[in-house]
């Protein structure tokens, strides 16, 4: 690994790509430490330490930046909640269908349509925690140098413009870094909050022998899931392809085998994360109305056991509806049909077709199950124990940080190939 890591160095190009996405995201990490202008910063830590379950979440998957109430309090949510309204919309509506099939023309309006969709969402939260804030739960006085609405609008023009801002960071990893902008800045904004969980985790107890050895207990077993979890990450079923031998010329084409592979987990953190995004989505609506059944509503559904069989529901149906965006069996019988391909032992067309979906969904409903396992199981723990270290090593965190850094290396590891080297994985 660590010669991996000095290969990737040594080339210019990636070299510099390394370096780019390390940038943005040390620029993001400093975002999360601005406050907007006019807060009162000490006043407002000290009135979210009290507040409740979900609030706590959406922070953590800001990096802190809502406790700090920072340029970047939005967070990346706005974001994700477009993408996920855009994927259902291509089931929805046809015209938007019909982009998602003319490949990069049709990409680049959806990715324009989202980008509006983030802003619009981003305002509507702005004002949502400008509300919550000002109210008597938080009681937080903005600062009276300057008239009221002059601070308000302030306050929510700078809480979209940091919207805006993470999203072209997000992109600009993207294109010119390592690694799925998106995805890194989520890995990063759970990671940042690992070091003050274990502190917390120390000192949970009085007896700080004990808080040391509940944590390394904690840090030990989460070692330990690390290779299951990478297991089925990387899974596949095999499907075998032959293709029929045929003369081209005075050439024999065909005779080869191959295969289709199927990951297991084929959608990867997508599931998680848009899970996360639609159970923690009333707490957002709480901050904007403030209304007491609402908030009582959001934190319901953050914790407790009707969080954990939501969760379950919501992970396994994301993991078969991603699935089934990224993978077309139509699409690869006719492939197979037009190439001379045939599964062994199944007619071409619509049987193949049937065989690829059975198993297909034979192959994802185990894998669907198996991460929702995963992000269950911590927040039950937490729900008992209080241990902020399960939280922050939660099941979706930890899934979320595995898939990321996975995808990330692999990424690494396909440009260490072009030039010669082995990349991470032997």
């Amino acid at each position: 690994m660590l010669s991996s890591i000095i290969d990737a160095f040594k080339v210019p190009e990636l070299r510099k790509k390394i370096l780019f996405t390390l940038g943005i995201l040390a620029l993001y990490r400093f975002g999360a430490y601005v406050p907007v202008p006019g807060i009162p910063f000490n006043q407002f830590a000290t009135s979210f330490q009290d507040q409740g379950v979900s609030m706590a979440m959406l922070d953590l998957f800001t990096g802190g930046a809502l406790s700090n109430f920072s340029v970047f309090s939005l967070g990346i949510m706005p974001y994700i909640t477009a993408s996920i309204i855009m994927q259902l919309m291509q089931g929805v509506i046809p015209a938007v269908g019909r982009w998602a099939k003319e490949g990069e023309p049709g990409r680049r309006k959806i990715t324009q349509v989202t980008r509006y969709l983030t802003l619009g969402l981003g305002l509507i939260n702005a004002i949502g925690y400008l509300l919550l804030f000002k109210s008597p739960q938080y009681g937080v006085q903005f600062t009276d140098a300057v008239p009221g609405w002059i601070t308000d609008i302030l306050v929510v023009f700078t809480l979209v413009v940091g919207t805006a801002l993470i999203m072209w960071m997000g992109e600009l990893i993207t294109q010119r870094g390592v690694g799925n902008g998106m995805s890194l800045i989520i890995f990063l904004s759970i990671v940042s909050r690992v070091p003050s969980a274990i502190f917390s985790s120390v000192n949970l107890t009085a007896d700080t022998g004990m808080g040391i050895a509940v944590t390394l207990l904690i840090l030990v077993v989460v070692l330990a899931c690390i290779p299951a979890i990478i297991f089925i990450e990387r899974a596949q079923r095999r499907i075998p392809v032959n293709y029929a031998k045929r003369v081209q010329g005075r050439k024999m084409m065909g005779g080869q085998s191959t295969y289709i592979p199927l990951k297991v987990n084929a959608a990867g953190v997508i599931p998680i994360i848009f899970a996360s995004c639609l159970i923690y989505f009333p707490a957002q609506l709480a901050a904007l109305f403030n209304v007491d059944w609402l908030n009582a509503f959001a934190n319901a559904i953050s914790t407790g056991w009707v969080n954990w069989i939501l969760t379950i529901v919501l992970i396994v149906f994301f993991a078969y509806f991603y699935t089934s965006m990224v993978f077309n069996p139509e699409e690869t019988s006719d492939n197979l049909r037009k190439q001379g391909g045939f599964i062994p032992g199944v007619r071409p067309g619509s049987a193949t077709v049937t065989y690829i979906k059975n198993v297909l969904h034979r192959v994802t409903l185990p894998g669907g199950i198996f991460i929702a396992l995963i992000a269950v199981v911590p927040s039950m723990l937490f729900y008992f124990t209080g241990n902020q270290l399960i939280q922050a090593f939660g099941g979706t965190s930890i899934l979320i940080m595995i898939g990321v850094a996975l995808d990330t290396m692999s990424k690494v590891e396909s440009q260490l190939k072009m030039h010669n080297y082995e990349g991470f994985f032997k």
